[in-house]
């Protein structure tokens, strides 16, 4: 019974399971059959070996690397073509400054991401994309005047060339009597020649805007001017040879003949006027007017009569007192008459009288619309180290172009090093500047910037901003990388310095990638300087090109050839004869008059335009 019972629970347990199983799978019973028919044994895969690992894991890293250096460049990319349309918005309303500084920073954007160029096709070709774009915008700008450089505009003396003496007698019997009334403490006289430039300036269109411009501009500097005049003891309306000079534009250049600043001085002549690869202080509108004051007040000294002297500022001091000599007048107009004078000289001294006598009746001669400039207002900081410009910048919230209006003596984005500088800055900003510098170490003040913190600002988004790391940022202002900037006003970033050009290093050779802008940069030279030295124009080169990255020698003469020039010293340089000269030099020397510029030693400040081979063209014109 109890095997009996056990084969009916057997038989129990077997339906039992296939009911179950039929009923969970819907299966047939063929379909149970193949069901339960043993499946084969899987295979188990071979495992890599350590190499195949490797091969795996470098793969997978490389991708990542690329994945992130592709995200950099798209970054970078963006910010370079944010740059650049802000550039072209600039250019388009003809603000030419502030387009040329957004093209240079989408130029260094890429210049300074880190990336090399040359191993990544697409930011090398966003690189000549934008390279050639700026290029040609440049050379289109230069067809039309400086390219990217403020436009100079002509001077008065540059478009009288238009002048004809015909005059309406009318016209020269007004003038007439307009000169009773006229207040100069120059003589003054009305003839043919006055009246025909009083006419130029006030009856055609060219002629009365160059001047209407120079008398705008002249309000800027004329309280200056006046105030060094007074105390150099020279007359008042010799400010009116800068109307012919340079229009009162401080940083006007003489594409022939290098003159440079409102009064043009000559870039080699002792003036009392420094010049280094910082600072050139004929384009400083005091120091240059101090030395032009004291040179005019030699020419008088020499020659005895105001317009002599002014005639010899324009031709030389020297080349006027041998036609004195050899016609015996010691009178302008004689030897205007006689044709003893350059053209150019001719015209000088009635072009600067007719503007006196339109500056005092203004409404008689059409200039009833003059609204002169406001004054410029500075103060002034006198510092000894260097500081660049973008950090006063950043110190006094002044845009760098302003910066650099107010000081045009620099010829570079910061100030010299060791030596003492007169740092001219907005009215009101000196306190704000002495209290903001000295979060900045004195010898980092040539690179470091000051930052304003805004409310989005992290250490990570101002690192990459200044593209320097977040450990050096955090270090320089002692707090942990990690650290909120909530609360913070200002931080300062510690840039790096570009690199010092030795000055052994006169020549670089420019390779793929090379802009004048970025190699600028990295000899530490303006790239005014960087074209002038090698006759440039935009800021493309190409690679293998030989350039200078420092200011060339002047030529020294050899023995024979400064013996042969030494007899034709006055004759090209116009200088005084030897006896005079000397005891000119002695008499400044003992009243102490001209201890900044030495007559003795310094040439004519026009004359030295008349550098040529002989003294017949050199005294034939200035090569204005």
């Amino acid at each position: 019974m109890f095997n009996t019972l056990r084969i009916r629970i057997s038989s129990f347990r077997f339906f039992a399971v296939a009911a179950l199983a039929l009923s969970l799978g819907g299966c047939t019973p063929s379909s149970h059959k193949a069901a339960t028919a043993p499946a084969p044994q899987a295979t188990a895969p071979a495992l890599p070996t350590p190499q195949q690992r490797a091969a795996q894991a470098t793969a997978a890293k490389a991708q990542l690397s690329a994945t992130f250096e592709q995200q950099r460049v798209q970054a970078v990319i963006a910010n370079v073509e944010k740059a650049y349309a802000a550039g072209q918005a600039d250019y388009r309303k003809g603000n030419l400054p502030e387009a040329k500084a957004e093209f240079d920073r989408a130029v260094d954007l890429m210049l300074s991401s880190g990336i090399d160029i040359k191993s990544n096709s697409q930011l090398q070709d966003e690189f000549d994309r934008i390279v050639d774009s700026v290029n040609t915008l440049e050379m289109e700008a230069l067809k039309q005047g400086n390219g990217f450089a403020p436009a100079v505009e002509p001077t008065p003396g540059d478009v009288a060339s238009d002048v004809t003496f015909a005059v309406d007698p009318n016209l020269l019997a007004r003038a007439r009597a307009d000169l009773a009334t006229t207040k100069s403490d120059l003589p003054m006289v009305m003839n043919d020649y006055v009246a025909a430039f009083i006419n130029f300036f006030a009856y055609t269109q060219k002629g009365h805007n160059t001047l209407l411009h120079s008398f705008q501009r002249a309000g800027r500097y004329r309280s200056m001017i006046q105030h060094v005049m007074s105390e150099e003891g020279v007359p008042q309306d010799l400010i009116y040879l800068a109307v012919a000079e340079s229009g009162f534009q401080p940083r006007a250049v003489n594409r022939g003949s290098g003159a440079g600043g409102m009064w043009q001085f000559m870039p080699y002549g002792n003036y009392g006027l420094s010049r280094t690869r910082y600072v050139d202080e004929r384009f400083d509108p005091e120091k240059s007017t101090r030395a032009y004051a004291r040179y005019m007040k030699f020419l008088y000294d020499q020659l005895g009569d105001w317009y002599l002297a002014m005639a010899a500022y324009d031709h030389g001091a020297g080349n006027i007192q041998r036609e004195v000599q050899r016609t015996g007048y010691a009178d302008f107009w004689e030897l205007y008459k006689r044709h003893e004078l350059p053209r150019e000289t001719q015209n000088y001294v009635p072009e600067i009288l007719a503007a006196i006598i339109i500056a005092n009746h203004p409404t008689q001669y059409g200039f009833d619309e003059i609204t002169l400039d406001p004054p410029v207002l500075t103060d002034t900081v006198s510092i000894d180290y260097s500081v660049d410009l973008r950090l006063v910048s950043d110190l006094v919230d002044a845009p760098v172009d302003e910066l650099m209006a107010l000081n045009p003596s620099l010829l570079r984005f910061a100030t010299p090093p060791d030596t003492s500088f007169d740092l001219h800055l907005p009215a009101g900003a000196a306190a704000l500047f002495q209290q903001r510098i000295a979060a900045i170490p004195e010898n980092k003040r040539d690179a470091w910037r000051y930052h304003r913190v805004a409310p989005e600002d992290t250490l990570a988004s101002v690192a990459g901003s200044f593209h320097v790391s977040v450990a050096d940022l955090a270090a320089a202002n002692q707090m942990s990388e990690d650290e909120s900037l909530s609360g913070v006003e200002a931080i300062v970033v510690p840039v790096p310095p570009a690199p010092e050009s030795s000055s052994r290093t006169m020549l670089y050779t420019t390779r793929r990638g090379d802009t004048l802008v970025s190699i600028a940069d990295r000899f530490g030279v303006s790239l005014a300087q960087l074209r002038s030295w090698n006759h440039l124009a935009g800021i493309r080169v190409s690679a293998g090109r030989r350039l200078r990255v420092a200011e060339p020698a002047h030529v020294v003469r050899t023995r024979s050839t400064h013996r042969r020039s030494s007899a034709h010293s006055s004759a090209l340089h116009g200088d005084p004869p030897a006896s005079s000269s000397k005891s000119a030099a002695h008499a400044a020397a003992a009243s102490g008059a001209s201890s900044k510029a030495s007559p003795s030693t310094a040439h004519s400040a026009k004359h030295s335009r008349h550098r040529k081979a002989s003294s017949s063209a050199a005294a034939s014109s200035k090569q204005k």
